[in-house]
């Protein structure tokens, strides 16, 4: 099976369904009032974790989902029924970034997990809500809402318990092949596993965990050279790291030079990953060269302070000893507890409730000016322009938000254009 960790793909929430204009026509009922029931709300855009996925490969193949609208209102007063959500599944790990910013929307995990990521629109109001003491007969109803529209990048990082790293054809496919059932392609040539590969490991007694096999590092990893970034974000997640070392040094690399260089693109990449526990797994000592370095690989984990494991992949020698400790390890293990104060600093907060009474005005390259403001772009999608009532509310809550006095302090003169949301203006004194 292909596995796709990054895709991008746009999402719109459902319109909110129209409010209804109408009056009551009984035939006892000679002034019957107004009767029009307001839209149903539009769907939402919801993504949850699916235990059944592990890649964002359905992704290639649909990249717009487009939430229903909710029904109009009716007359006597019938409301339009609301669109049902629109469910968007994903695999465990998932992080949703809207595309234009990189701001981080949603961080999956667990399973069934689920994030409201663009918000159906408002159903508009009928004219039966407009009624007041001085509105005895409104004609006027609003349109829906607009939904809410985005362009996400999903990007999903392994749920792995313990990860492998080191370089290229150290043997680490061979390793994971040997206590999973995953099954990496393995060959003699650099870059044979390409993408990440998870297996999960059965212990003695009755316990598994998930390793994620990753490609292979090579220096300059932290600075994106080769596809370093993608590899190394699959990392971040594990509890543990294993890192592999070839002992035998058949290809004239020195193990302990690899050991420091991967470490240093750990470090680059992340000061959380480089102080990530690690245990270092001199493997292909089934190689009679492997006798040169051992003592050297010995002395190296003795001086930083790590558990050391002789293996071979090939042969088994040493593995069931090295499952058996990290199964431990693991059973052990507790999870740190965050601080606020350290977060990523790729991830950050992203706040779907903005300030809406903040008026903000620009001037384009043609010299129009844009007005920006949530709660006007809402009433500009909102009003039939197409009804004089409905225009004349508008021109009151332009009045009231003081829209013209902010436009004439910008210098605008008889005749200039306003944009507002999708709608373009005349502006006259």
């Amino acid at each position: 099976m292909q596995f796709i960790d990054r895709t991008k793909i746009r999402v719109k929430a459902g319109d909110g369904g129209n409010g209804k204009s109408s009056f009551r026509r009984e035939k006892y009922v000679p002034k019957g009032g107004p009767s029009g029931g307001d839209g149903g709300r539009g769907a939402d855009i919801v993504f949850v974790v699916d235990r059944n996925l592990n890649t964002l490969l359905n992704f290639r193949y649909k990249r717009i989902f487009k939430g229903e609208r909710g029904e109009h209102g009716d007359v006597k007063n019938q409301f339009g029924r609301s669109a049902e959500p629109l469910i968007i599944k994903v695999p465990a790990g998932t992080i949703i970034k809207d595309a234009n910013n990189g701001e981080v929307l949603a961080d999956l995990t667990d399973i069934d997990q689920s994030a409201v990521i663009a918000k159906g629109g408002r159903g508009g109001r009928g004219n039966a809500k407009f009624k007041s003491s001085s509105r005895r007969a409104p004609t006027f109803a609003e349109l829906g809402e607009p939904g809410e529209e985005r362009e996400l990048l999903l990007e999903l990082k392994l749920l792995a318990d313990v990860g492998l790293v080191g370089y290229p054809s150290v043997g680490k496919s061979s390793l994971i092949s040997s206590v999973s059932d995953a099954r990496p392609e393995i060959a003699d040539y650099h870059f044979t596993t390409l993408t990440p590969v998870l297996g999960v490991v059965q212990t003695d007694y009755e316990k598994s965990f998930v390793i994620a096999d990753i490609p292979g590092l090579i220096e300059g990893a932290a600075d994106g050279v080769g596809l370093g970034h993608d590899f190394l974000r699959h990392i971040e997640r594990t509890k543990l790291i294993l890192h592999i070392v070839d002992a035998s040094g058949i290809e004239g690399r020195d193990p302990v030079e690899d050991f420091y260089k991967i470490n240093s693109e750990l470090e680059k990449y992340s000061d959380k990953l480089s102080d990530r526990t690690q245990i270092l797994v001199a493997n292909k000592i089934d190689i009679p060269t492997s006798n040169e370095n051992l003592p050297k690989l010995e002395k190296l984990a003795a001086d930083e302070g790590l558990k050391f494991f002789a293996i071979s992949a090939v042969t088994h020698a040493g593995v069931k000893e090295l499952m058996s400790y990290v199964g431990t390890w693991l059973e052990d293990y507790v999870e740190p507890v965050a601080n606020n104060n350290e977060l990523d600093s790729d991830v950050k907060t992203f706040d779907l409730n903005e300030p809406e009474d903040v008026v903000t005005i620009k001037r384009d390259d043609a010299g129009d000016f844009i007005v920006y403001n949530k709660n006007l772009e809402k009433i500009v999608a909102m009003t039939n322009f197409d009804n004089s009532e409905g225009v004349r509310r508008f021109q009151y809550i332009w009045r009231m938000k003081k829209i013209d006095a902010i436009l004439k302090e910008r210098g605008i003169k008889e005749g200039m254009t306003v944009h507002i949301g999708n709608k373009e203006f005349t502006w006259q004194e």
